[in-house]
């Protein structure tokens, strides 16, 4: 069984920072990419921002340079640091990983519960 367990969110005003971390445990082969997903209330949930196995990154248009994706491989965990937050990054935030239960199996997307950031004054 595998888990992601995410972390980090809660209020802050407008121009404050947050860092959310995940982490994935369980039964790991290998983790390719990953990557922090949000969803705002009667919107699509989005791609925020994904990093591969190797430290490539990439990133929705409108959080670039305020946002940064990063992994710790030996711990299984990823991160995202947030600043310079806006309302408009008000959302629920989701944490995604690509996983191999074993050497063999196909590699599968696991979900975090997810977690609450709300950004307001």
């Amino acid at each position: 069984q595998v888990q992601l367990v995410e972390s980090g969110g809660g209020l802050v005003q407008p121009g404050g920072s947050l860092r959310l971390s995940c982490a994935a445990s369980g039964r790991i082969f290998s983790i390719d990419a990953m990557g922090w997903y949000r969803q705002a209330p009667g919107k699509q949930r989005e791609l925020v921002a994904a990093i591969t196995s190797d430290g490539s990154t990439n990133y929705e248009d409108s959080v670039k340079g305020r946002f940064t994706i990063s992994r710790d491989n030996a711990k299984n965990t990823v991160y995202l640091q947030m600043n310079s937050l806006k309302p408009e990054d008000t959302a629920v935030y989701y944490c995604n990983a690509q996983i191999r239960v074993t050497s063999t199996s196909f590699k599968r997307n696991y979900w975090g519960q997810g977690t609450q950031v709300t950004v307001s004054s």
